[in-house]
């Protein structure tokens, strides 16, 4: 197999952290070994939730990492952005003008101009650099993730600049239906028509289009009919076993009697915790005093944090930790936590949850891909995420150990070992060598497709 030269244009790439940065750092960890140069294209000062430098050492040296600057304004100043945009604001703070009511001028001003996302100050500079990679590199391919969604701006350039080069588009989330939604910076329906419009220009002037999860697959390759179906990909998000220990349903308690439950990641609007700690509320306070909760990583709002906090001595709020941190910290828990309320996307710690061995306890939307994928999977037990009744009943069940719970607990390691992501890393390099081999066939001037 002739070797590839790729490109992996990432917004952010350790030394940040967060689980953002995890698929692209087990593909940079990975695919030197599969007959792939790699180059990466990362933002020098890439806003992040936190700095894990550990992740950086597993990169090979091989891997040439280049890094530009962004305008992107550091991490905590953006979410205070973020509120005044959304309008949400710290507990206690008053309104202020262009909170609430009439939106105010410097709130106008940065809807119109910061889209499709905070990320696009990145642009400019992102696309000299990729250019002048392309070049003195001899480029085969293109990889360019995304979130952030301005990221898929660059399609087009590279498009109009290098005609034959082969360019694939990989959506860590789908975006349309449910990410700019849940999360989106801006949410005016001039944010959604220029993301409408940057998605379109993208999926049509790329080569390939690669989603996580079969339900956003779908999703995105509906909104282009017109567009071959081999042309959209799926590669799920992994974990790694290098990292983790697994560990089988302990039908022993703790000496202390407590049952630990560790959630791991960002909690926002997507992981709303209000019907957990509803039903956490209401438990009979024998089963309170059982759990101890831990929450490990960064709390978007502030609502989220004092609701959290309600829960009193029965929850931990740890804050944002380096992986190896975060994955000692589950390591020694007895369940895994799951919140999630998005129909199509799966969050990338659940891969990190099932590769652990540790049951989860999830209240998901019960009719998204996070429940198919439990239940294929056989991973845990779930209630429907508004289901607060549900929830209290699962949690009350968990309390008293009954064996009915503790026997139902059946994981399907056989299939779950196939979410490993050296494996998973194997089968991309694979789907970059047939893309970029069947380009090439492709790329006679007479075959080329107009930009759009």
């Amino acid at each position: 197999m002739k070797q590839l030269n790729v490109l992996l244009v990432t917004y952010s790439f350790p030394p940040s952290g967060g689980v953002g940065v995890l698929r692209v750092a087990s593909l940079a960890r990975y695919l030197p070994a599969e007959r792939i140069r790699l180059d990466v294209l990362t933002a020098r000062n890439a806003s992040a939730v936190g700095s894990d430098p550990s992740l950086l050492k597993e990169i090979p040296p091989e891997v040439n990492i280049h890094r530009s600057l962004t305008l992107d304004l550091p991490f905590g100043i953006k979410k205070g952005i973020k509120r005044l945009i959304t309008g949400n604001r710290p507990a206690g703070k008053a309104d202020s003008p262009g909170v609430s009511g009439k939106p105010g001028f410097l709130k106008r001003v940065l809807q119109d101009i910061l889209l499709p996302d905070p990320q696009v100050t990145w642009f400019p500079l992102l696309t000299r650099a990729a250019c002048r990679i392309v070049r003195e590199r001899s480029i085969d391919l293109v990889l360019i993730t995304a979130p952030p969604f301005s990221n898929l701006l660059l399609v087009k350039k590279l498009r109009k600049e290098f005609p034959r080069l082969t360019v694939v588009v990989d959506f860590r989330d789908e975006w349309l239906s449910t990410s700019i939604g849940l999360f989106g910076f801006s949410r005016s329906e001039r944010a959604r028509r220029v993301a409408r419009n940057v998605e379109a220009s993208a999926v049509i002037n790329a080569t390939a289009v690669v989603a996580v999860t079969e339900a956003a697959r779908r999703e995105i390759r509906n909104r282009y009919p017109l567009e071959p179906d081999d042309k959209f990909q799926l590669l799920p998000n992994g974990f790694d076993s290098t990292r983790l220990h697994r560990s089988a349903l302990s039908q022993k308690p703790r000496p202390s009697g407590k049952i630990v439950v560790t959630h791991v990641g960002t909690v926002y609007a997507t992981t709303d915790p209000t019907e957990l700690i509803e039903a956490l509320q209401t438990l009979p306070s024998e089963a309170k005093s059982r759990f101890q909760l831990r929450f490990i990583g960064h709390i978007e709002e502030p609502r989220f944090r004092d609701a959290l906090l309600q829960l009193g001595k029965m929850v931990e709020l740890k804050g944002f930790l380096p992986q190896h941190e975060a994955l000692a910290a589950m390591n020694e828990s007895d369940y895994a936590l799951l919140i999630s309320h998005d129909p199509l996307n799966v969050a990338a710690k659940f891969y990190d949850y099932i590769g652990s061995g540790k049951p989860i306890l999830a209240t998901v939307n019960p009719n998204g891909e996070v429940r198919r994928m439990l239940e294929e999977l056989r991973a845990g037990w779930w209630v429907g995420s508004g289901d607060v009744a549900g929830i209290r009943q699962l949690f009350i069940e968990v309390a008293s150990r009954s064996d009915a719970l503790l026997a139902s607990y059946r994981p399907d390691l056989g299939k779950m070992a196939l979410y490993e992501r050296e494996i998973l890393a194997q089968h991309y390099a694979r789907l970059l060598h047939s893309i970029a081999g069947k380009q090439c066939v492709r790329s006679s001037p007479a075959s080329l497709a107009q930009p759009v």
